[in-house]
Formats: C-alpha cells, sequence, structure tokens
C-alpha cells in the first residue's frame, strides 16, 4: 500500500480521535447538553463520511480519466497504429498514424464505421470482439490515397468497467514486407522460369541426406516432389559413375570452396535410358549464424557430350577399319613403357605393311581397297594376347603390340600366321592380286628410350627388310650405320639434287564459294633424263634417313616463292602458294630467318606463301612447333595442317596450334555422299575450325556431288581431281583463264 495512502487514514483516525475526545470533553463539562452534541457530532461524521464518499468517487474518476488522456498523448506521435475504444464504441481515439492512414484531420469521425474498416470487420459484436481478442488479427483496408494498409492487430483490455471495457489495439504494419514477400516471390517464378528456359536444374542441401529440388529439377527427372533423399537420387545415376558421385557428396567443406564438375549419366524416374548431365556443385562451411550447405546446378550436356564421341572417335579411331590409330596407339604405348620400366614387363611391338597394297586400289577400286583393310584389321585382332593393343598407324601400315612370355619366336611366328590368315582373302574379286604382308618388329623397352622410339626402331627394322612380299625383320642397333648412304636410291637422289632433276608439280586449290582459284599446292617430283618420273612416297623417306632433305626442302621453298612471284609479274590472279616441310626442316632453328630470306630473295609477300605441316610433325613435339609456327605467323606467312584426322588428331589441338587452315583428309571425302559418318565428322570438324576462325580446305574432290555436299556442310575451298591433278607450271597457266 502507498505510503501516502497510509498517511491519510492516520490523519483520518487521529482527526476521528480528536473530535471523539472533544465531544467527551463537552459531554462532560456541559452534562445538559451532552445528548445535543452526541447527536450533532454523530449527524456531522455520517455527512462528512457521505461527502468524502463522494470526493472519492470523483477523484477517482478524474484519476481514470488523466490516465487515459495522458496514454493518448503519449502513443499521438509513435509510427506505430494505436487505437483506443471502449466495447459500447462511445469512446474511440485514433492515434495520428492510423488517423494518416484514414484521412482524418480531427476526431470528428464516425467511429464505428472507422474501426470496422481498420479492422477490416463486417460488424462490430460480441463474436466480432472476441475474435479481435483472441489473437492477432491480420486485416488489409485501403486508404486514403488508394493505396492497400496491411496491418496485424493485437487487443487487449486496458480497463475493465462494470458495465463496459476499454480495450487497446495496437498495430503492426507489415504492407512493405507483404511488398517484398510479392517481389520475392516474382523473383522466385522469373528464377525458376530462367531455370526451366536454360534448362538447368538445382538440388540443395543442409546435411547431404534430403535435397531441395527445384522446378525444373523435378521436371527433368520426373521427381514426386521438391524434396528427393540422396539413395533415391543416387539410385538415377549411372552405375560406373556413381563413385564420382559420392566423391563430390563426400567433399570436404574445406577444399571444395571453389565450385567443381564432374559429368554424369543420369536417368529420369522410371526411365530406362541415360542423359549426359554436367553436375557443378560448391560447399559452403556453417558458420555462427547459418547451416552448411551443400549444392549445385545440373545441366543437360547430352547433345555436347554425344558431339565429344564423335570426335573422341575422329581422334582416337580408325574409320575405315574402325580399330585404334596411331593417336591411340601412341597414347596407350606411352602407358605400356611406364609400366614395363616400373614392373619389369617387356613387349613387342610389330609394324605391319600391306605388300603392294597400291595395286588393289587400283585394280579393285577404292572401296574394295578399303574391305582389305577392314578385314586385316580384324586378322590382327584374333592375334591379340591379353595385354596387346592393334592400331592402324598410316594407310596400310598397322602395328601390333604383345606381351612377351620370353619367347624370341614370337614376333616372326605371329607375322607370318597374319599373312598366311590375309592369303586367304584372295578370292572372288580379289583372285588376282596376291595379299600378303611384311613386318618389323623391335622390343620394349630394350630397344629404345620412349614407346615411340622403340615403335620407330620397328618402322625401321620394316623398311630394312628385304623389299620382297612377306619380309620380316627385327630390329639391330648396327642398321643404322649400314643403311644409311649405301643403297642405290640414296646415291641416284644426290645426283639427282645436283643435277637440277627436281621439280615442282601445282595442283590448284579452289574457292568453293566463287569456284575460282586462290592457291596451289607445290608437290615435289623427281623426273630422270629418260622422263621417268619418281613421286615423293619413294625418295624422300631415304632423303630424310641421309639428310638430303635439307636441299630438297629448300628448293621446295625457294622454287616455289620464284614461280608464285613470276605468276604475278605475269599477270596472273594473286594466289597462296603451299609448300611442305618434314620434320628435319621444321624443327631447326634459323626457320624463319630460311623462310625470310626466300620472301626477300624473290620480292614476294608473305601473305602468298602457306607453310603445310602434317599432325604428326605438329605434334611430335607441341611445344616447339607452338614456338615455330608463331615465328612464321609473326612474318606472316599462313599455316596449314594437312592429312588432319589420320595422324595423332586431336581437335583440342586446334585451341593450341596457330593454324590458319585445316586440311580434311581425302579418306573421308572419297565416300562422303553415303557415309552419313563420315559426313557428320566433317561437319563436325568444319563447325569447330569456323569457331576458332580457321578456314577449311577437303582434299580428294572428285566429282561434282562431293563439292556440292562440302560447299553446303560450309567448308571454305576444294582441292582435288575434280580441278586438276598436279602438274607442271606450264599446264596450269593454260588452265587460269578457265579458273579465274
Amino acid at each position: 500500500m502507498p505510503i501516502m495512502k497510509y498517511r491519510n487514514i492516520l490523519a483520518a483516525a487521529l482527526a476521528v480521535s480528536l473530535s471523539t475526545a472533544l465531544v467527551v470533553i463537552f459531554s462532560f463539562l456541559l452534562p445538559q447538553h451532552a445528548a445535543l452534541i452526541i447527536s450533532v457530532y454523530f449527524a456531522t461524521v455520517i455527512l462528512m463520511s457521505f461527502i468524502v464518499l463522494i470526493i472519492s468517487k470523483i477523484y477517482n474518476a478524474a484519476k481514470s480519466s488523466v490516465n487515459t488522456v495522458e496514454f493518448i498523448k503519449i502513443a499521438e506521435n509513435l509510427n506505430n497504429e494505436f487505437i483506443m475504444w471502449s466495447d459500447d464504441l462511445k469512446f474511440i481515439r485514433l492515434n495520428k498514424q492510423i488517423r494518416d492512414h484514414l484521412g482524418i484531420d480531427s476526431e470528428q469521425f464516425d467511429g464505428a464505421e472507422m474501426l470496422k474498416k481498420v479492422f477490416a470487420l463486417e460488424s462490430l459484436d460480441e463474436n466480432s470482439i472476441g475474435t479481435l481478442t483472441s489473437g492477432s488479427h491480420h486485416a488489409a483496408f485501403k486508404a486514403s490515397d488508394g493505396k492497400i494498409i496491411n496491418i496485424a492487430w493485437t487487443t487487449s483490455v486496458f480497463k475493465k468497467f462494470k458495465k463496459r471495457c476499454l480495450y487497446l489495439s495496437t498495430g503492426f504494419n507489415y504492407t512493405e514486407i507483404k511488398k517484398m514477400r510479392v517481389n520475392l516471390a516474382s523473383a522466385n517464378d522469373f528464377f525458376n522460369s530462367s531455370m526451366e528456359l536454360a534448362e538447368i536444374g538445382v538440388i540443395m542441401s543442409t546435411d547431404r541426406k534430403k535435397y531441395a529440388a527445384s522446378s525444373e529439377t523435378v521436371r527433368m527427372f520426373r521427381l514426386k516432389s521438391n524434396s528427393i533423399d540422396i539413395g533415391e537420387f543416387r539410385s538415377l545415376i549411372h552405375p560406373n559413375d556413381r563413385i564420382q558421385f559420392d566423391s563430390a557428396m563426400n567433399s570436404d567443406e574445406e577444399e571444395s570452396s571453389d565450385v567443381k564438375k564432374i559429368d554424369l549419366r543420369i536417368r529420369p524416374v522410371g526411365g530406362i535410358s541415360y542423359r549426359w548431365y554436367s553436375f557443378r556443385y560448391k560447399s559452403i562451411k556453417a558458420t555462427d549464424n547459418t547451416l552448411p550447405l551443400f549444392g549445385g546446378a545440373l545441366l543437360d550436356i547430352n547433345e555436347e557430350r554425344e558431339k565429344d564421341l564423335l570426335i573422341e572417335r575422329l581422334a582416337y579411331t580408325d574409320e575405315v577399319t574402325e580399330i585404334a590409330n596411331r593417336n591411340r596407339l601412341l597414347s596407350i604405348g606411352h602407358e605400356t613403357y611406364n609400366c614395363s620400366l616400373a614392373l619389369g614387363y617387356s613387349y613387342w611391338i610389330i609394324v605391319l605393311d600391306i605388300d603392294r597394297f597400291h595395286i588393289v586400289n587400283d585394280t579393285c577400286g577404292y572401296d574394295n581397297g578399303n574391305y582389305i583393310l577392314k578385314n586385316f584389321a580384324h586378322i590382327l585382332y584374333k592375334f591379340i594376347t591379353p595385354g596387346g593393343f592393334a592400331a592402324r598407324i598410316s594407310g596400310d601400315n598397322f602395328a601390333l603390340v604383345l606381351r612377351d612370355y620370353g619367347d624370341d619366336d614370337l614376333p616372326v611366328r605371329t607375322a607370318r600366321a597374319i599373312s598366311e590368315e590375309f592369303s586367304k582373302l584372295a578370292v572372288d574379286d580379289f583372285a588376282s592380286v596376291s595379299l600378303s604382308c611384311s613386318a618389323g618388329f623391335s622390343k620394349l623397352p630394350d630397344d629404345g628410350n620412349s614407346f615411340l622410339d622403340v615403335m620407330e626402331h620397328a618402322e625401321f627394322a620394316l623398311k630394312s627388310g628385304s623389299g620382297q612380299p612377306c619380309a620380316i625383320c627385327g630390329y639391330e642397333p648396327s642398321m643404322h650405320d649400314s643403311i644409311i648412304g649405301m643403297t642405290e636410291l640414296e646415291k641416284a637422289l644426290a645426283v639427282a639434287i645436283k643435277n637440277n632433276e627436281l621439280q615442282l608439280f601445282y595442283q590448284p586449290k579452289i574457292d568453293l564459294s566463287t569456284g575460282k582459284i586462290m592457291g596451289v599446292e607445290a608437290l615435289i617430283r623427281w623426273i630422270k633424263p629418260d622422263g621417268t618420273i619418281i613421286t615423293p612416297d619413294s625418295f624422300v623417306p631415304v632423303a630424310e634417313r641421309s639428310r638430303l632433305i635439307g636441299k630438297i626442302s629448300e628448293f621446295v621453298l625457294n622454287e616455289g616463292c620464284r614461280q608464285n612471284a613470276l605468276w604475278q609479274k605475269m599477270g596472273y590472279p594473286n594466289i597462296v602458294m603451299s609448300i611442305n616441310f618434314t620434320s628435319g626442316d621444321f624443327y631447326q632453328n634459323d626457320l624463319k630467318e630460311r623462310v625470310l630470306d626466300a620472301l626477300l630473295r624473290n620480292d614476294l609477300d608473305s601473305d602468298w606463301l602457306e607453310v603445310e605441316l602434317t599432325e604428326t610433325l605438329a605434334l611430335s613435339d607441341i611445344n616447339y612447333a607452338v614456338a615455330q609456327m608463331n615465328k612464321l605467323r609473326e612474318l606472316g606467312v599462313k599455316l596449314a595442317m594437312d592429312d588432319f584426322g589420320t595422324g595423332y588428331s586431336s581437335l583440342s589441338y586446334l585451341q593450341i596450334l596457330p593454324i590458319t587452315l585445316l586440311k580434311l583428309d581425302k579418306s573421308f571425302i572419297t565416300n562422303i555422299q553415303n557415309d552419313n559418318i563420315a559426313f557428320e565428322i566433317v561437319s563436325a570438324v568444319i563447325s569447330i575450325a569456323k569457331s576458332k576462325k580457321i578456314k577449311t580446305i577437303a582434299e580428294g574432290i572428285e566429282n561434282r556431288e562431293q563439292e556440292e555436299i562440302l560447299r553446303k556442310a560450309g567448308c571454305d575451298y576444294g582441292q582435288g581431281y575434280l580441278y586438276g591433278k598436279p602438274m607442271p607450271a606450264e599446264e596450269l597457266e593454260k588452265l587460269f583463264p578457265e579458273l579465274s
């Protein structure tokens, strides 16, 4: 009880005690008036008590009024909405915040209607008031400016009287929050639509057990809901890819702060076929205020993957025989060599050549020639032992890698057995030809410091054979010294170079969009005094072994520049002169200086010179090759990759090599009008080359149908017998008017 109240009671008690004492004293002193004194006293007490009671009520009422007024004054300018109202609706006070919403300048308004409006109620009866006071009540109403105001009202009893109650309603304005929610919902819809249009699915998890899936993920994999158990999702992944997925799921948060990527084959729920998806994922570690988060995006890359497989087929598979090509052989061969060193294993490398295969092509046609190549490849596979390997490494050359189990006669016995099996194909259309093969072999790792070294020694042994059909020769280190500089062909070639018996022939290159000549390829020929023409296939390998190739390359470079400059002076159209370099010349340190010297000596602009390189040459030492090619590009000389698809054949190197022209090997063009696979490969290569701003030229065009197919595929240039065989300069000059 307040101290002031005790003081009032004490004062009242003292007053009563004092007045009573005075009454007793006066009654004692004046006994004749005692009855009157006592009567007056009690009447006075009763009257004063009644007056005090009335004053107390007035005071209490005044006190309550003051509290309510003070409270209204306090709430008047607060930012929240406040309403004080009585259940009989005779007392209603709105603070300024709510009055501003309603556009009310004073307290002169229809209170009941205003309450129904702000509370969004049809009426204010006992049920409505019960609803208001039972908890939070959400209401939306239109403000005076037309905007919708959203308020959560909390109503409680402020003061209770006998016949009425005074209520206080406090409002929480969440209009802006609701707008944010709407905007967030719109943003979420935009996000989902974007993911759907981009066909990107998203999965997220905080415990890596249960994943939240985006709507696009649900659509992709036909999920039943936006939540999926990790085990259920894992069951949709191809068994061969689950290890990768498990590794991603178990990646450490600290180690996985960067976005990582894996490719997975995933099928939809209930489906049987898989599609390739790129899964880009990231792990975010927990903080004091957040849970750990793991998730990623799934992008359908099935079409791109199929193209990659097509490109991989081009890179690693020989299209004619459908077995591995030289590129694949070298890739596996390097692993085999390292394995042999580590485990003490040894292998035989047998290089086989189909004897006089050109006769098969000339007499039976290219289709039958391809048939022979395919069947020869199938025969090789019959002789592969565990750990062995077979590949086609060039035109009619094949390689067979066999595990050595201590049988030194294995290479010879195997080569003979293959030749005997091969000879059985000489029936029907091939009855007039003799089918056999020759072989050279070497031992890995004994015969070289690398797989390529050992294989080249096997190829050297093949070339070092007797030259007769079915020749089989093993590699010996002494072969180098015994053969170099001793053959009659080599001696004759040295004389031919000295006597200027070498001559350049030129084959035209045509712009497929205009039909006009845009360049020529210079091809070396050895013309003996008796008129016999020897092709480079016969003497260039000899020249490379005997170091005569440098003189030949110097002749080709200078003669090509001289002839092109002469044609320009004669008024013929400016065309590009393409020359070929061997590896021995291309990797010389003074390559750039020699090319520049030839250009200056013959007064030929570098724009009109192109150097052609084979894949094997360019990729045998990729770093040095790029350096040499960049030196030539600095001069302005064009660079072409020749015989693309027959050697190392890797499209990924197109991003590295600064080439300006890609030559499609004629093996892809020969039957392009009937071979869909060849057409798809050529189209894919042309498309990729264009994306790298590299021109393309197709070799071996022999008819208009092939020309039209290549033109529609986007090929830039063409070369082949349709436009002309390699010919001397005088013959080509006669064609210039027709091709210009």
